[in-house]
């Protein structure tokens, strides 16, 4: 991939890389870390328990997706670092442009993600 289209990737996935981070942040009223928010959300639960504990699993499942996607684009940014950013992990063949634009922490090329998905029983894993 050229330099002019890898610096624009770059930019993309730093501006994502930013946003991931900062609902991370908000998430956690702040910067404060994963076992302060759940002792903030816990003293400012009701008493509904049920309703409480059900917030708290979708905040911590969220978290989690955030932090998956951050490592996502940390390797993406890696890849982009030492040019092999834009190249099917499976076959080597280029990446199309268009599905980068889509999805920039795409690992394989359509028709290999297919085959993945295909031999997995997986639906549209991240890195699609």
């Amino acid at each position: 991939m050229n330099t002019p289209i890898s610096d624009t990737f770059r930019q993309q996935l730093q501006a994502m890389r930013a946003d991931v981070l900062a609902q991370l942040r908000a998430q956690r009223g702040g910067k404060i870390g994963r076992a302060e928010a759940a002792a903030n959300a816990r003293e400012t639960e009701s008493d509904d328990w049920a309703q409480a504990d059900a917030e708290r699993d979708l905040a911590f499942a969220m978290e989690e997706r955030e932090s998956a996607e951050l490592v996502a684009i940390d390797e993406a940014l890696q890849r982009v670092a030492d040019g092999s950013y834009g190249l099917c992990v499976d076959c080597g063949d280029a990446i199309a442009t268009a599905r980068l634009h889509a999805n920039p922490v795409a690992l394989r090329c359509v028709a290999c993600q297919d085959k993945a998905e295909q031999a997995s029983g997986a639906t549209k894993p991240a890195g699609y």
